[in-house]
């Protein structure tokens, strides 16, 4: 036989065989399996009403999500119960990753600090992605209101106790405590009244059927720079981007009552670790996307991504925190 054809021949039986090495090429024995999540559009529940601070912020992390994991994010507001009703509903939905809750601090540290029979426990049945957001609360008067600093709202209530109403966003709410936190710093009474929606409270501290309003930065800044109301004190640690010439309660003299709200992303609980994963690296990448940090900015808001270990920490130590000043002031929904 011609050696061509011998050349011939063995090339046939090794392609017959399957062992043949093609020169140059690299064996691919099995190519890395395709993700399957997401496959679907994904659902983040916030338990609050449109136009909220937990709403600005789904709403400004939702579009680059979107683009990263390459599925729609729905935002769907599903309000009520002091954030109850929504949280509930993402803790009882299937955790294929899915349903997503993005709250405030309310649903993660606040309920469960005055809630002794709240229906879950969001550290044991919501697994924590990240913290992606914080905000400094407002303390607000309406445009004519005689009050211009805390000191002055003080001395008010304490000529008399019990007359100065102050409204929120729900019973149980971040305001709501921070309210009593300042009441008990104080040493007055002030007379809580909830409402349902931000522009429930906003309609009523303008028709002044309450006196004061505590809300997020954010959240009442279109007022206060159109002169419709007077921001006089932020409850957080620093002053307010939105609010940078307004003192702080420490500044007017109660350190004691700092509060400030943060908006965490979480899923139900058993969600793979790997969507939780994939989810945490999103939200990293989504913190640090200009436009994100722009829109919240504008909101007086900071962008931020605390991971799940922080995230649980943070919760833990409010819980303990504010179960304390609870107690102190007689708060319990219960």
């Amino acid at each position: 036989m011609r050696p061509r054809a011998k050349l011939l021949r063995a090339l046939g039986s090794l392609l017959l065989s399957g062992t043949c090495v093609v020169p140059g090429a690299h064996a691919q024995p099995h190519a890395p399996p395709k993700d399957t999540w997401p496959q679907r559009p994904i659902r983040i529940v916030v338990p609050f009403s449109a136009g909220g601070g937990s709403d600005m912020v789904a709403r400004a992390f939702a579009q680059s999500l979107a683009a990263q994991l390459g599925q729609p994010i729905v935002v769907e507001n599903k309000p009520g119960a002091a954030t109850v009703i929504g949280t509930e509903s993402v803790v009882r939905a299937a955790p294929d990753g899915y349903t997503l809750l993005l709250s405030s601090s309310t649903s993660f540290s606040i309920n469960p600090a005055l809630r002794k029979r709240l229906p879950y426990d969001p550290l044991r049945d919501l697994a924590p992605i990240a913290i992606v957001a914080r905000t400094s609360l407002a303390l607000v008067v309406g445009r004519e209101a005689p009050w211009h600093s805390l000191h002055e709202v003080i001395a008010a209530a304490r000529a008399e106790p019990g007359r100065i109403r102050y409204g929120t966003f729900g019973a149980g709410s971040g305001p709501h405590l921070a309210g009593e936190m300042i009441s008990r710093a104080a040493g007055i009474r002030l007379q809580a009244i909830p409402y349902r929606t931000t522009g429930q409270l906003m309609v009523a501290l303008n028709n002044n059927e309450v006196d004061l309003g505590i809300e997020v930065a954010g959240a009442v800044a279109s007022q206060v720079q159109a002169g419709t109301m007077r921001a006089i004190a932020v409850l957080g640690r620093e002053r307010s981007r939105t609010f940078p010439e307004v003192r702080t309660l420490a500044e007017q003299g109660l350190r004691q009552a700092t509060f400030e709200a943060w908006f965490g992303l979480a899923a139900p609980v058993r969600t793979p670790a790997a969507v939780i994963g994939r989810l945490s690296r999103a939200v990293t990448v989504a913190a640090g996307d200009v436009e994100v940090q722009a829109t919240l900015r504008a909101q007086g808001m900071e962008p931020i991504s605390l991971g799940a270990a922080a995230f649980r920490t943070e919760a833990e130590d409010e819980i303990a925190r504010y179960r304390v000043e609870a107690e102190r002031a007689g708060l319990s929904l219960d």
